[in-house]
């Protein structure tokens, strides 16, 4: 951890302003060309790939993008699709299959049978059709979650949710895991959701930022794959960014490997994890009492500010927030808030924040508080001023192409009732915050708030989870196994045998991209190319489409249901139609793109057109100009640092205005030997994608998850690097590799988040270190209900016990 200093930090402004000048308005270096090398060209989350065939067998996949930083996920395509933890056949669980109607066995402990495709879709549909008779379409759930496949037709959320609609309807889900706080409360806020929106570009903040701080993420490794597929050009603007030789601060209870890569060009700040609300209020204060905040911007930007400097000062709850008051909880020195303060007030500073921040208890405060800090700096609106909650994610900053843009299949029926498909057009007819879904399975009926409405959980007798890895995202892995149990029927469709696939009754193995035919965009902001997504390589096994899987059981519903279910179109039917309206819109922006066929056999991407007015873009530089022509959507069209609706809401969790509360689980509240255990993302994956892929290589320790510890807590348990070492808590325990340095806070230990939860069936430790074991399963607030992954305290011991195999990636007895 590194103390800043104004030597330091002059010394880093000197060269800023015109070391970047010359690139401020020219794309990054991203050209599109797979003249890198040769083979078929398709796409994933990490970009637009290169595939090696030899012998009809995938052997290599690398990037078809120029590129600075290296981008370790693209080489994962032969893991993807060889892995021994693929599901090779449709499986049903043994107890499951000898009476569908009263089944026998525990979900997660019992042995499978291998079944015919035909039988698998029978005994799903007759059980499927059972329930809904018996309970209603709400007690059927297709919120299936997670980090879908790159495409536009092959979407397995999508494709479920559109089966489920023509069945009669389903329970779905609100919200995500990402982002459950902040997409809740910044609309309150900012009148958008912000974490989701394109940001002021990146040649804009390389010409006119002084100040870039990194508060809570880590884009070297979350820029490594978007939504859709990346562009390639959020790790090339922290490149640029580095060489630039402006001032770039890291705020980060752990040395992270962004930090690691700018080297000596950056200064890094470790509060403990959770305290950043009191942090922000520390800098706030310190603005406040040199009068250094723009209370011209408030008065004319803002609402409500008033009554949050009465608390900020003391005067409505008696608790003066001072940088000493907030050195006491955060650990960071008093001097260093007042540094912070002078030097963000003095430069154009651009506070980029991560989404870390708002997946905690009373995670909303913390976005919310950021964009208060902000608006007392007055630069929202300036070229390299202001905020941004996206240049981590997806290549936010990335300017927006003029582009022909692809669409994507529907949830729901085409056509609708011109068609006569009446009965084909329901959707979900109860959603619940998706971070609450062991609540909901332990309190069917339960009525509770979410953002000011009254909701009721729907009392779920099946789920059909597609395309998402629920047991390792969910927290308090132990309570979700057991809230899993109350259903009459799990079905999984999947490529591997997660540990939810290991927890269903039935499971039917589904394609990798590379078996599949599929287009896609890149950049979930810059739409800067369209990609052909070509089959690579024949599906493993018995593997299917889940587009081919839900058109068979859309058939079974009703003669004629797969016609609907299909709109009468083929794989290449739905690419071709896509195709030719992102050509239509491309005509319009007057781009060029081939007719589809000649597109489909060049084996070559197309690059959208570069939009200088685009790259100047600037977030809220229209409202900045004229707050009454151009309103924010919020009730008073300004930002709403204190909010009337909350206020109206009565949370006792979530206050009218940034408030620090702390946390049940953090620091502050420890007991002697309990360590605050932070849930990061891994380098080399993502979330739970690829924890079986050779790259693991790079991280495991002792072949477990590593657990980053700090040198002084590692050595007071006799802990060195390379050791086993158990975590515990009440909730659980795990196995992990002990990795020992002072790159992280003192109390503080990390176990990055994504490891395949493995429990053994003796002790119930789990052997590959899934944090989630650990975790706490509550809502950030009773406003969003989001997910609060990074509230947990941890103990550590040196682990002494027996060896125990390590059997995450191993299909289970007969799979």
């Amino acid at each position: 951890m590194t103390e800043i200093t104004r030597r330091g930090f002059l010394k880093g402004t000197g060269m800023a302003a015109g070391a970047v000048a010359i690139t401020s308005l020219t794309p990054l270096s991203a050209a599109a060309s797979n003249k890198r090398g040769s083979g078929v060209l398709t796409a994933g989350r990490m970009g637009p790939l290169l595939c090696e065939v030899k012998d009809g067998k995938l052997v290599a996949s690398t990037n078809a993008l120029a590129q600075t930083v290296e981008n370790s996920l693209q080489s994962t395509g032969p893991d993807q699709v060889y892995t021994k933890a693929r599901i090779k056949y449709p499986m049903v669980r043994k107890g499951f299959l000898s009476n569908p109607s009263k089944p026998s066995g525990v979900r997660g402990r019992d042995e499978y049978v291998r079944v015919s495709w035909d039988d698998a879709y029978k005994l799903i549909h007759e059980q499927h059709m059972r329930i809904r008779s018996e309970y209603g379409a709400e007690s059927v759930f297709a919120g299936s979650y997670g980090w879908r496949s790159s495409g536009v037709l092959h979407k397995a959320q999508t494709l479920l949710q559109r089966y489920m609609s023509m069945a009669g309807g389903y329970s779905g889900h609100l919200g995500d895991y990402s982002t459950g706080a902040a997409q809740v409360i910044l609309p309150h806020v900012m009148g958008s959701i912000e974490v989701y929106e394109q940001q002021t570009t990146h040649p804009v903040v390389l010409e006119s930022s002084d100040v870039v701080v990194l508060w809570g993420m880590n884009p070297l490794n979350t820029l490594k794959i978007a939504w859709s597929s990346t562009d390639c050009s959020g790790l090339e603007f922290f490149h640029q960014l580095k060489k630039s030789g402006k001032t770039v601060i890291a705020i980060d209870p752990m040395r992270s490997e962004t930090i690691d890569f700018f080297e000596d060009k950056i200064q890094w700040i470790a509060p403990h994890p959770m305290t950043d609300v009191a942090l922000m209020m520390g800098i706030a204060h310190a603005l406040v009492k040199s009068g250094k905040h723009d209370q011209a911007f408030l008065d004319k930007y803002t609402t409500g500010y008033a009554e949050f400097e009465a608390y900020l000062l003391g005067k409505s709850d008696g608790v003066e927030k001072t940088p000493q008051w907030a050195e006491a909880i955060t650990g960071v020195p008093a001097k260093q808030m007042e540094m912070l303060a002078d030097i963000f007030s003095q430069n154009r500073t651009m506070l980029m924040a991560g989404w870390g921040l708002q997946r905690q208890q009373y995670g909303e405060q913390r976005h919310w508080m950021l964009v208060t800090l902000a608006a007392m700096l007055g630069q929202i609106g300036l070229p390299g001023g202001g905020f941004g909650f996206s240049y981590h994610y997806s290549n936010g900053g990335n300017p927006t192409r003029d582009a022909g843009v692809l669409p994507a299949i529907s949830a729901s029926i085409g056509g609708g009732s011109s068609a006569g498909n009446d009965w084909a057009v329901s959707g979900a007819v109860n959603s619940f915050p998706v971070a609450r879904i062991v609540e909901a399975l332990e309190n069917p009926g339960k009525t509770y708030s979410h953002n000011g409405k009254q909701l009721t959980f729907p009392d779920i007798k099946m789920i059909w989870w597609a395309g998402g890895g629920n047991f390792t995202h969910h927290q308090d892995t132990n309570r979700l196994i057991n809230a899993w149990q109350k259903p009459e029927l799990i079905v999984i469709s999947e490529i591997y045998w997660t540990a939810a696939a290991k927890h269903a009754d039935i499971v039917l193995p589904i394609t990798t991209s590379f078996e599949r035919n599929d287009l896609t965009m890149t950049g979930d902001y810059s739409n800067q190319h369209l990609v052909p997504m070509k089959q690579v390589v024949e599906p493993q096994g018995e593997a299917r489409n889940d587009f081919d899987v839900f058109a068979d059981m859309a058939e079974m519903i009703k003669p004629g249901g797969r016609e609907v279910f299909t709109e009468g179109k083929q794989e290449m039917d739905w690419l071709k139609e896509f195709y030719e309206a992102a050509q239509k819109g491309a005509r319009a922006a007057r781009i060029r793109m081939p007719r589809f066929g000649q597109f489909w056999d060049e084996n070559q991407l197309i690059e959208m057109k570069f939009n200088k007015k685009a790259a100047e873009f600037v977030r809220h530089a229209d409202f900045r100009k004229d707050p009454v022509l151009n309103p924010l959507g919020t009730p008073s069209g300004k930002i709403e640092i204190y909010s009337r609706t909350i206020e109206g809401y009565k949370l006792e969790d979530c206050p009218p205005h940034p408030t620090w509360m702390a946390p049940t689980e953090y620091t502050g509240t420890a007991k002697d030997g309990e360590l605050q255990l932070m849930t990061a993302h891994a380098a080399h994956r993502l979330h739970s994608q690829f924890n079986y892929a050779t790259l693991r290589e790079q991280y495991a320790i002792a072949n477990r998850e590593p657990i980053t510890i700090n040198t002084q807590d590692a050595a007071a348990r006799g802990i060195k690097t390379g050791d086993l070492v158990r975590a515990y808590n009440d909730r659980g325990q795990v196995l992990v590799g002990a990795l020992v340095t002072d790159g992280i806070k003192p109390g503080s230990v990390c176990i990055h988040e994504g490891g395949w939860p493995d429990l053994d069936a003796n002790t119930g430790l789990c052997k590959n270190g899934g944090a989630n074991v650990l975790t706490l399963d509550i809502p950030t607030s009773r406003l969003a209900n989001g997910c609060a992954a990074n509230s947990s305290l941890v103990r550590i011991e040196k682990y002494t016990g027996p060896a125990l195999e390590l059997t995450a990636f191993v299909p289970p007895m007969n799979g």
